[in-house]
């Protein structure tokens, strides 16, 4: 597996794109491209692939310039909507995380808590442009006098909302399940006693990172769709760890990479970005992210043909292994089973429900695959993503 032999060069193919000759196909449609004409076919024939994901990832937030105000003053703390922001930053620059819950929030008090309001809330109705509150305060300073500050505002009301994700897009994620005799509330879902159901969040086939498994055309530059914007992949994500088990197709079947985006709220189309409340775990943010994968060589061409049966998970206990940080599999299941409904494991059959949207991650990939028809450019990757130890790769294929 080379994986640096580049074919097709990125200036050739966004050549095609600007000419509107470029041949662009989504995930989904690929595999049945590599079906008939073969992966050396596919090769010559596709130049763009189109991928999608839409989910939770709670690892989201946005920088925000709330603008000076008169007279001006140094924002040491601030709330939208009640939802605290970190105001550890310039005079009125905060973060604003998507799991923050809303002061006063009972939390898990009353268990199982609603987390009916958080961050990722406070940045969906910011897209949305609906109104909300804002209020600061600061001690003063000779410089920076005032020090409170009340008002309603909506997104056009700020001076700058950028949305900066440290770690999104999980290249794969596990397959969780509850082996204990309670039900469980986790970032997975609701969980039932001894292995009555199942969870999983992936787009499976259309998921980004599993279409470019070694993250060959994907770095910091790349230009992607973010919650229905152009956005741009700025590093690798937290939690970033590509020296995963692989499977003999060289895609990861655990977890593996991440990406950290980032992108510019005022652009985002609401319909790609949700507030999510999770029983008894937390707020989060459902979050949709397309990355266009250019077709560079032989071998991109076969990653983009591999289908949900290609693609497998592992299958992890949430009642006692993962909350005691025990790495245990319990097996391997294909997102194909899962996508059936029904998973047959450990002498089970098991509901399969997933976290994620698969209809929204489609959604996602034919938008983008319109947005390249109509001129949006490959971003050349200007700093590589750290990859498997040299050597590995020999072995995965």
């Amino acid at each position: 597996m080379s994986g640096v032999e580049i074919k097709k060069s990125y200036e050739e193919i966004n050549k095609k794109i600007r000419e509107g000759k470029a041949v662009v196909v989504t995930a989904e449609e690929m595999p049945e491209i590599v079906a008939s004409e073969g992966v050396d076919g596919a090769f010559k024939k596709v130049d763009v692939v189109t991928t999608g994901t839409f989910g939770a990832m709670c690892s989201s937030g946005a920088f925000i310039n709330i603008g000076h105000t008169r007279p001006r003053m140094k924002a040491t703390k601030v709330w939208f909507n009640n939802v605290e922001a970190y105001g550890g930053l310039a005079a009125v620059d905060c973060y604003i995380g998507a799991t923050q819950v809303q002061e006063n929030d009972p939390l898990n008090m009353v268990h199982p808590g609603k987390f009916n309001y958080g961050g990722g809330h406070v940045i969906e109705d910011l897209i949305a442009r609906k109104r909300i509150g804002l209020k600061a305060v600061g001690y003063g300073t000779d410089c920076y006098p005032l020090k409170e500050h009340d008002a309603k505002i909506t997104i056009d009301d700020l001076r700058d909302a950028i949305m900066f994700n440290p770690r999104n897009a999980y290249q794969n994620y596990n397959c969780a399940v509850n082996l204990s005799q309670k039900t469980i509330y986790t970032y997975l879902g609701i969980l039932k006693p001894d292995m009555a159901n199942a969870s999983y969040s992936s787009a499976g086939q259309l998921s980004p990172l599993l279409n470019d498994p070694y993250y060959w055309t994907i770095g910091t530059g790349t230009r992607i769709f973010l919650c229905g914007a152009a956005g741009s992949v700025v590093w690798h994500g937290t939690q970033h760890a590509p020296d995963c088990k692989r499977g003999p197709n060289g895609i990861p079947c655990e977890g593996a990479g991440t990406l950290a985006v980032m992108g510019n709220m005022k652009e985002m189309d609401p319909r790609f970005v949700r507030g999510a409340s999770f029983t008894g775990y937390g707020c989060s943010i459902m979050i949709g992210i397309g990355v266009p994968i250019p077709i560079i060589n032989k071998d991109m061409a076969y990653f983009t043909g591999q289908t949900d049966r290609d693609l497998r998970c592992q299958v992890v206990d949430y009642g006692n292994d993962y909350p005691s940080g025990i790495s245990r599999s319990l097996g391997e299941v294909t997102y194909a089973e899962l996508k059936s409904g029904k998973i047959e494991f450990m002498g089970k059959t098991i509901d399969a429900a997933p976290m994620s949207s698969y209809p929204m991650a489609r959604k996602i990939a034919l938008e983008l695959k319109e947005w390249v028809k109509k001129g949006f450019t490959i971003g050349i990757p200007q700093t590589p993503f750290p990859t498997v130890p040299h050597g590995k790769d020999d072995e995965t294929r």
